[in-house]
């Protein structure tokens, strides 16, 4: 099998110096993913275009080449083609008849030519030639140039003719490590999944930084998800997976500062902390899943309050993009059915925010916030190759749910006190306690081991989570309570 491999066009137009650089680092990343699926292969390169070339018949691994070949960032697009030496018109129009003479009985046909080099006929002249030809010769039903059965396409460079058996498009973007680094601000949901693609897309390493509010189960699915973005669209380089223990950040927002601020200072704290990693692994540039008005920390007013934070660049891709283009997009690379079971801890902070935030009082809120504890999650943060991410975290945690509550059971409301004050739950001959899930963790062990407990929140996404991460603890009596 050869292919011809295309460039994303915008690399077609930099500089000699530039063009000959993302080239060669797309040369170099082809290399590495090919090898893990075959090692018989050879790769040469051009101006505009590579060469691939493989003896390997294989349909599993011809079709594992091609997939991988479609998601690799910096390819344009990519042909398979067989080649043939020419030296007239006569031998082009005889190649195509011998690949084409069955196909155009009965059938319309057009005659598509791309020619590269100096020869003495036009790319027009060779589809007037070939086309004449193959009508004369193969019982053709006729030409149409704007709706043909088949279309025959060529491409000829110097002495060289390639007929083109099919193509593919490729994911486009600049080559990984092409580019610069940058740390994506992970939750696992659309939003950060989109915008950490779109990130990879442009040619940029991104290594990924969880903020964990919701336990160990819910680390494992931010893992789950970076480390599929990072093995379809980023393998040909390891990244990092930093996950960063906040559950004591958000308790002392929670505790601290005014409901209508919660979610601007969250965010705020998490880029003061962003932004002391990537000091740390000399990155420049935070990327975060924001779009206008999406949220109410997402207006513009909020948005300039919470760049405030940290003096890192701060790339939004998403910035204009329409919830349902996320979410089309999610599910085109493949992170919507991560998304769709992943909770959004940040949206459950405030119950009357504020969309037009004053810097001044959230500087004056965040006073009364301990900064030692943001510094203690800093250092208590974890980091791994992305490649190892998932090591030993696949055991599957099972939680058991029951719908009703007995006699003896000891209900956990979890929810947001806030939540459970305008709603409290109320069980006949069941004791309820409100325990709010950003305590739960530093405070189950205190409980009496010999009671059974069921955690209780209102979707059953935090209360499942955070159950499992007490099961994977070593406690053994919890479970989830789901009328």
């Amino acid at each position: 099998m050869k292919l011809i491999i295309k460039v994303f066009p915008e690399i077609t137009v930099k500089s000699r110096p530039v063009r000959k650089q993302f080239i060669r680092q797309l040369s170099k990343n082809i290399r590495h993913l090919l090898r893990e699926i075959t090692p018989n292969f050879s790769l040469e390169g051009s101006w505009d275009n590579l060469e691939l070339q493989t003896p390997e018949t294989a349909p599993s691994i011809l079709d594992a080449i091609i997939q991988r070949l479609r998601e690799t960032p910096g390819i344009g697009q990519f042909l398979q083609v067989c080649e043939y030496p020419f030296e007239h018109l006569d031998d082009i129009a005889a190649r195509c008849l011998e690949h084409y003479a069955l196909q155009l009985k009965g059938k319309t046909f057009a005659v598509r030519c791309k020619r590269i080099g100096k020869h003495g006929f036009s790319s027009m002249d060779v589809e007037r030639y070939v086309g004449s030809r193959l009508l004369d010769e193969c019982g053709a039903a006729g030409v149409s140039l704007k709706a043909p059965e088949v279309e025959i396409k060529l491409e000829i460079r110097a002495a060289r003719l390639f007929l083109i058996a099919r193509g593919y498009q490729g994911l486009g973007g600049y080559p990984l490590g092409a580019v610069d680094q940058c740390l994506v601000l992970m939750s696992g949901g659309f939003d950060s999944t989109v915008a950490a693609f779109q990130m990879m897309r442009r040619g940029l390493l991104s290594h990924f930084v969880f903020f964990n509010l919701g336990g160990r189960a819910h680390e494992l699915g931010v893992m789950e998800v970076a480390h599929y973005l990072w093995n379809r669209y980023g393998r040909s380089h390891r990244v990092l997976f930093i996950s960063v223990p906040f559950e004591q950040v958000l308790g002392e927002i929670l505790s601290k500062v005014d409901d209508r601020h919660m979610g601007v200072v969250l965010k705020r704290m998490m880029l003061r902390a962003a932004s002391q990693i990537a000091d740390k692994l000399s990155i420049d540039a935070l990327v975060t899943g924001e779009a206008v008005s999406q949220v109410s920390s997402q207006t513009l007013a909020n948005l300039a309050a919470i760049d405030k934070a940290s003096e890192k660049l701060l790339l939004r891709p998403l910035i204009a993009q329409h919830k349902q283009d996320i979410i089309d997009t999610a599910e085109r690379i493949g992170t919507a059915q991560f998304a769709r079971h992943m909770p959004e801890y940040c949206g459950v902070i405030s119950v009357n925010p504020s969309t037009r935030v004053k810097v001044e009082r959230i500087e004056h809120e965040e006073k009364r916030f301990d900064f030692a504890l943001l510094d203690q999650a800093v250092q208590r943060a974890t980091q791994t190759a992305i490649d190892h991410v998932l090591d030993g975290a696949g055991e599957e945690l099972a939680v058991e749910a029951l719908s009703r509550a007995l006699p003896g059971h000891i209900v956990l409301d979890i929810r947001h006190p806030d939540q459970a004050e305008a709603a409290p739950l109320q069980l006949a001959g069941i004791e309820v306690k409100a325990l709010p899930f950003f305590a739960l963790n530093s405070s189950f062990a205190k409980l009496d081991p010999a009671r059974q407990y069921l955690l209780y929140c209102d979707k059953g996404q935090m209360s499942r989570l955070h159950a499992a991460h007490l099961l994977a603890e070593g406690h053994s009596n919890v479970r989830v309570y789901r009328p």
